[in-house]
């Protein structure tokens, strides 16, 4: 039997464990690497080729998101797996949008995962239940026109996105953020990913020029959005 070959990406050691020890119980299924951020994600992609890589959304020095976007660049026959704890509609669309072939969420059991990674291991795609609601109470709000486009000028972050993205103009570096808002540093890493993608901008320089422009250089304290607060 020719397993299915895994690169599991959590910058949390006890989670990539977790997953690889409940992965063992199935004979053709096989882990045969492990990264703790997104780089060394792209890294070991390109020198082990797994068949898929199993990769969280929020990790340092690239994200998720990106990394995906970078494996499937370099890789377009390797299938990349997202499973994340988020599942909220910015962060589906996010995650489709970087080419990743399924989506199942940290709650999922391992019989699901499992059926995950055989899924998109064959070029299928693969969204756990919650998620596909998601997607299809996304396509029923546009096909009724109740999600109307942005208005012209408008920007497109929540309050709290836009709180970080005054914090980060102000040159604080994640844990300072998260120690004036009294969340923890992955959340902030969080919002920051979700505001570059919502955004196009990978730069702080850009971002920075981006807030003066649309005059989020200071924004108040007391926003909150549905991903964290």
């Amino acid at each position: 039997m020719e397993k299915i070959r895994i690169l599991l990406a959590d910058d949390h050691t006890l989670i990539r464990n977790g997953i690889a020890t409940l992965l063992q119980s199935y004979p053709d299924i096989e882990v045969v690497g492990e990264a703790q951020d997104g780089v060394e994600a792209v890294r070991k992609t390109k020198e082990i080729k797994p068949d898929v890589v199993v990769i969280d959304v929020s990790m340092p020095k690239l994200s998720g998101i990106e990394a995906t976007k970078a494996i499937r660049k370099e890789h377009p026959d390797i299938h990349v797996l997202v499973l994340t704890m988020h599942e909220n509609e910015e962060y589906v669309y996010q995650i489709l949008k970087s080419g990743a072939a399924g989506y199942v969420l940290k709650s999922a059991g391992k019989e699901e995962l499992s059926a995950a990674i055989r899924a998109v291991a064959k070029g299928e795609k693969f969204f756990s239940a919650r998620v596909s609601e998601i997607v299809a109470e996304c396509y029923v709000r546009r096909a009724e026109g109740r999600e109307l486009p942005l208005e012209a000028g408008k920007v497109p972050l929540t309050k709290r996105e836009q709180e970080i993205l005054g914090l980060v103009v102000q040159g604080l570096t994640n844990q300072q953020i998260a120690d004036q808002l009294c969340i923890s540093p992955r959340t902030v890493d969080t919002h920051r990913t979700n505001i570059m993608q919502k955004l196009d901008i990978h730069d702080v320089a850009n971002l920075v020029r981006y807030a003066i422009e649309h005059g989020i250089t200071s924004v108040g304290r007391g926003g909150e959005d549905s991903v964290d607060s």
